[in-house]
């Protein structure tokens, strides 16, 4: 069986540089399709990872209280429904909240963005106006998932006492604080001096907007610099135990409805978000991606099993004498299929191979640019290979059966 099966790839190689332009297109179409698919799956497969790096971090036993649920953050409303405005978490509000909270085993962060175009200054060298400044606490990094490369986090000293010292991003030491040793490093923002006490582990990008170039400094310190009205902030709690999530995130949800005096009637006027229940939603939307990839495939692949059928088919006719000769000295109806159905795994096989080829570069040019975490999509590849398989194998199996049922004595006199 197996000098058989060999053979017979033998013979499809010699028929298939007999036809090279033709097969070559063939081979083409199918590595479109296969392209398209490969592609699109590289590609979510790379955000995927990248989401999951970037919120594996903050396990599952944190959550976030912000003005809105994440369904109205990502424009997921519901159709026909009004949208509600929820009122900002003011500061009041916040420290009201953190001094009600007392569960038990959990920890909870007040946090804002003062801003995201700052511009730093270290001697005499300075930043573009890009970088975010963030207000925090000492809860804010263990609460965030935040490591450290080098120096400390915050202490309740550093922010009870309004300390001017700060935790920077890795980007500082690629750029205004490259060459030197940053900790202790005096660095002004806004007039103001701080003492970077501490630089963040590499993060990277999401979205083309990097997670390193940002600088944490004191929330009170923050507050006297940056008075914008309206700040929104934000409340994190991370509680040690896992089995007690539920019930913590039960009693925060009842001491934020006390602290914004909401009736018992009244629907929540904030979001509660699970750092898991973040993931698992955001990521279901690569499933439409997915969807995507697979319709523009299928679509794709069929018209290129058509061509292929019909290669096969003008193949069979073109040798029709070819095979009355073999049928002649002896060869069997399966022995005749089986030579054209390998001829047509061949040629699937070679576009699929292509198609795997131009997808998975294709896939991890678009990932690069996007910046996501670029990882091998083997669920792609696999069903690359399958589809290209299943694409030969219907293809084929028609126009083998066709060469396997012509008359000798008839397939001689073809001219």
């Amino acid at each position: 069986m197996a000098s058989l099966v060999k053979e017979n790839i033998k013979i499809a190689l010699g028929s298939i540089k007999t036809q090279l332009l033709r097969t070559i297109l063939t081979i083409i179409i199918i590595a479109i399709g296969i392209t398209a698919l490969v592609s699109i799956l590289t590609v979510v497969s790379a955000l995927e990872n990248t989401l999951s790096s970037n919120f594996a971090s903050m396990g599952a036993n944190t959550f976030t209280i912000r003005q809105y649920e994440l369904e109205v953050r990502i424009g997921r409303g519901r159709r026909g429904e009004r949208e509600t405005i929820n009122p900002i978490i003011s500061y009041p509000q916040a420290k009201d909240f953190q001094e009600k909270y007392k569960y038990p085993f959990t920890y909870s962060s007040l946090s804002f963005t003062a801003t995201a175009g700052a511009e730093v200054k270290f001697e005499n060298k300075k930043t573009d106006p890009e970088i975010t400044v963030l207000g925090v606490d000492e809860y804010y990094a263990p609460n965030s998932g935040l490591e450290l490369s080098a120096g400390r986090n915050f202490t309740g000293f550093d922010i009870d006492n309004n300390n001017y010292v700060c935790v920077v991003g890795s980007d500082f030491e690629k750029g205004l604080l490259k060459d030197v040793n940053p900790i202790d490093k005096i660095i002004s923002i806004r007039g103001a001096k701080f003492k970077v006490i501490g630089v963040l582990k590499e993060e990277g990008s999401t979205f083309g907007n990097s997670k390193d170039l940002r600088v944490m400094i004191p929330i009170q310190v923050a507050r006297s610099l940056f008075t914008q009205p309206n700040i929104n902030y934000n409340l994190s709690v991370m509680v040690e135990k896992k089995e007690l999530l539920e019930a913590a995130i039960d009693q925060a949800i009842i001491t934020m409805r006390q602290v914004r005096k909401q009736n018992p009637v009244e629907e929540n006027n904030f979001g509660i978000i699970r750092s898991d229940e973040l993931i698992n939603q955001i990521l279901s939307l690569t499933s439409v991606l997915s969807a995507s990839a697979w319709i523009i495939g299928i679509i794709t692949i069929f018209g290129s099993s058509i061509a292929l059928m019909n290669i096969m088919l003008v193949s069979v006719t073109e040798r029709t004498r070819e095979i009355g000769v073999r049928k002649a000295l002896g060869a069997k109806r399966k022995t005749i299929a089986f030579q054209f159905f390998t001829e047509t795994i061949v040629i699937g096989q070679l576009g699929g191979l292509l198609g795997i080829i131009l997808g998975i570069t294709i896939g991890s040019v678009f990932a690069s640019v996007l910046e996501f975490s670029f990882v091998i999509p083997w669920m792609a590849i696999i069903a690359a290979v399958i589809t290209s398989f299943v694409v030969a194998l219907v293809s084929g199996l028609y126009p083998a059966i066709k060469a396997s049922k012509l008359d000798p004595v008839e397939a001689l006199r073809y001219e």
